[in-house]
């Protein structure tokens, strides 16, 4: 089983292709070369790549059932 986390893009380089994402308070470098993001943009991460875009409906609703809300 795999498991794919929400979070929120900090900032991006675009030239590297790596933002910074929070993750409730947690920052780290994520590879973004396989979706197109832009500073705000919720995406969900899979070893260390974002693999989709999500609106913030979707982030918050997985965040909660992640937390047992």
């Amino acid at each position: 089983m795999c498991l794919a986390i929400p979070g929120k893009i900090k900032s991006v380089n675009k030239k590297t292709k790596v933002a910074l994402v929070n993750f409730d308070g947690i920052e780290r470098e994520v590879n973004v070369s396989l979706v197109e993001v832009k500073k705000g943009d919720f995406v969900i991460v899979h070893a260390g790549f974002a693999i989709q875009k999500l609106t913030s409906r979707d982030a918050k609703e997985i965040s909660d059932l992640l937390d047992g809300k």
